[in-house]
């Protein structure tokens, strides 16, 4: 099994981020026991360029850290399955992410850890989002899906620094 992950920067260049990212939601996808292979595209942004997409598909005129677009509508535990693939590749369109960079760097500084810990945290908590969690409460499913963040972030030995 071999997930497609597409990273891509709004400006084009290649990032030095862009291995942690596949390492991340490898992780992340095995965390969650996503065996089917899946295709997963990121953009790498600024403020503006999240601000932009933030507008266009949520109506919301603001940047932010991190926005994902899920392909399926799922519940936390569920998954697409083979007939989900696309015939011509063989793999299932997981959806999309978009990560300000920029944004990113600024929490990082105002938390108080590396730029990588903050990218690591967004990556799992947007891959979370594709496979169906949600924290639009403040109870229960906001409790989980913080649980499964800390899990697959300790995994990969990223860990919040106290």
């Amino acid at each position: 099994m071999k997930h497609q992950i597409i990273i891509e920067a709004d400006d084009g260049t290649q990032r030095p981020e862009e291995a942690l990212l596949e390492r991340v939601i490898t992780e992340a996808l095995n965390a969650e026991d996503m065996l089917l292979p899946c295709e997963i595209n990121v953009l790498l942004t600024g403020d503006e360029g999240i601000r932009e997409i933030n507008l266009e598909q949520r109506g919301i005129d603001a940047p932010t850290d991190v926005l994902s677009f899920p392909m399926f509508e799922l519940t936390p535990g569920e998954h697409p399955e083979k007939p989900d693939a696309d015939p011509a590749t063989g793999l299932i369109p997981l959806g999309d992410m978009v990560i300000s960079v920029e944004r990113a760097a600024a929490q990082a500084a105002e938390f108080g850890h590396p730029l990588e810990r903050e990218l690591a945290y967004l990556t799992v908590h947007s891959i979370l989002h594709l496979l169906g969690y949600d924290h639009m409460d403040e109870g229960a499913e906001k409790a989980r899906m913080r649980v499964r963040e800390e899990f697959i972030l300790n995994t990969l030995g990223i860990l919040r620094e106290e």
